[in-house]
């Protein structure tokens, strides 16, 4: 039971690339050919992916989840002794051995109801998190998503507190392109432009990358290393994870305690022998 994909996020891989995945080698779209590189030791360590936290009715693709829901969730994994944390710190305590209790809490895309209703939520529990931001369309809006509402995106100003208040702040691409198949000089324009804007508004180093759709071939990944970027996320377990291709578990509406709790037990699984 805990090895197939629960029943919920079909939908969504099929409508939107391959945002929400089944999590087996070959359910993961876009990583054919991909091969196993080196740079990550042991067992990737537990990550969330979220999108947008907010009210919104109309949700096509599955990627908002609720204030309320949201609030219960982060709960959980306080009640169970677990800390949400970061990318780049939990890739350090890794490295340390010490990542033992810590969640990877990510967001993709800069959506601008992350310092309304995400940022405080954190803050009572004490947690951190990597928020992906899409660096050609800050002040924006989701132009990406054609069949889905618009949603305000973060904006400069939003994506420099967000930095403040401790959050790490990623890169999303530059314009949230489908990275598998790109020609050199786009894949170069996606991360390292993407990269020296986002600096640029946070005065820090931009450390963590995230493929739009979890799309991506071994010309991405060694664009996104190229670019001087530390890691990488996608979504799914592969044949190709490494530090520069992470696995990430997609959370959304439906996510109480017991589904939680099996999809965590499912990344422990499917973990064993990386």
């Amino acid at each position: 039971m805990v090895a197939e994909p629960l029943q919920d996020e079909r939908p969504l891989a099929q409508q939107r690339g391959n945002v929400v995945q089944a999590e087996r080698t070959e359910d993961v779209e876009g990583t054919e050919g991909v091969e196993r590189a080196e740079g990550f030791a042991g067992r990737p360590p537990w990550t969330l992916m979220y999108h947008s936290v907010d009210s919104d009715e109309q949700d096509p693709y599955l990627l908002t989840v609720s204030p309320e829901r949201f609030a219960r969730q982060m709960d959980w994994l306080h009640r169970r002794k677990l800390r949400g944390v970061a990318m780049s710190e939990l890739l350090r305590a890794h490295a340390d051995g010490a990542a033992a209790g810590l969640v990877g809490l990510t967001f993709d895309d800069g959506y601008a109801d992350f310092p309304r209703e995400v940022v405080p939520v954190l803050r009572r529990h004490g947690f951190t998190a990597t928020a992906y931001v899409v660096a050609g369309r800050m002040g924006g809006h989701n132009a990406w998503d054609a069949d889905a509402p618009r949603k305000p995106l973060v904006t400069i100003a939003q994506v420099r507190a967000m930095a403040s208040a401790g959050v790490e702040i990623g890169s999303h691409s530059l314009s949230h392109r489908r990275m598998k198949g790109l020609p050199a000089e786009e894949l170069a324009l996606e991360t390292r432009r993407s990269k020296e804007l986002l600096e640029s508004v946070v005065e820090a180093p931009v450390a963590g990358f995230c493929y739009p759709y979890g799309l991506f071939d071994d010309a991405a990944i060694g664009a996104v290393r190229e670019a001087g970027y530390g890691y990488g996320v996608g979504i799914g377990h592969h044949a190709g994870t490494s530090r520069w291709a992470l696995p990430r578990c997609y959370v959304g509406q439906r996510d109480g305690g017991l589904r939680l709790r099996a999809k965590r037990v499912r990344h422990a699984v499917r973990g064993i022998g990386w």
